[in-house]
């Protein structure tokens, strides 16, 4: 990519509606072929020059795009957004996308998942031709949004646990104060700093 911010909406589209050929067309295009992928439900590590019976030669791209295809057979028909547009940070060469995407599985008649999602992509700049490749992808989901996947209803169940772990936090916090309040003079003793609670 010569400009990840503005080409990175395209990418996204061509490896999650595009067809098999463009999904695999997107790969060798955009991403290294020792690129690694990480997902809550799988991970692909960096490799290259593998060797297997019958495939052939394989790297760690070539896997990227088994998980893809997989994705796509999984959810036939996927409508995807990018949301607020991509952050990219020149000097790290990190790019974030925030994603918003519609997910069906085929045996599930009826149910469509509605998913939230951020995946930071990690960029390298070739020098030789001046474009940006990935080097990793990490999708990055919340726990209420990975149940959607595989779970009718599984976000409303977490959302619930979410919500009694925090009470849970609160109650805690406050039967627990006097262990703050000691944590706190220690602090302010060792920094002779004066803050109170």
């Amino acid at each position: 990519m010569e400009h990840p911010k503005r080409q990175i909406s395209h990418v996204i589209h061509l490896l999650t509606e595009g067809s098999p050929a463009d999904q695999r067309d997107a790969l060798e295009t955009y991403f290294l072929p020792d690129s690694t992928f990480i997902h809550p439900l799988c991970r692909v590590p960096s490799f290259s020059h593998v060797s297997l019976p019958l495939i052939g030669e394989i790297n760690s791209r070539w896997v990227i795009w088994m998980i893809y295809r997989w994705y796509k057979i999984l959810s036939p028909r996927i409508l995807l957004d990018v949301e607020c547009g991509a952050e990219f940070n020149q000097k790290s060469q990190i790019l974030f996308v925030e994603i918003h995407q519609i997910f069906s599985l085929f045996f599930v008649p009826f149910y469509k998942s509605n998913v939230h999602l951020t995946t930071k992509l990690r960029l390298v700049h070739a020098e030789d031709d001046n474009k940006y490749y990935i080097k990793s992808q990490e999708d990055l989901y919340q726990s209420n949004e990975v149940v959607k996947f595989f779970w009718p209803g599984g976000a409303t169940i977490i959302w619930c646990w979410q919500i009694f772990a925090t009470w849970l936090c609160i109650v805690g916090a406050l039967l627990l104060a006097p262990i703050t309040w000691v944590e706190q003079r220690h602090s302010n003793q060792v920094n002779g700093v004066k803050k109170s609670l």
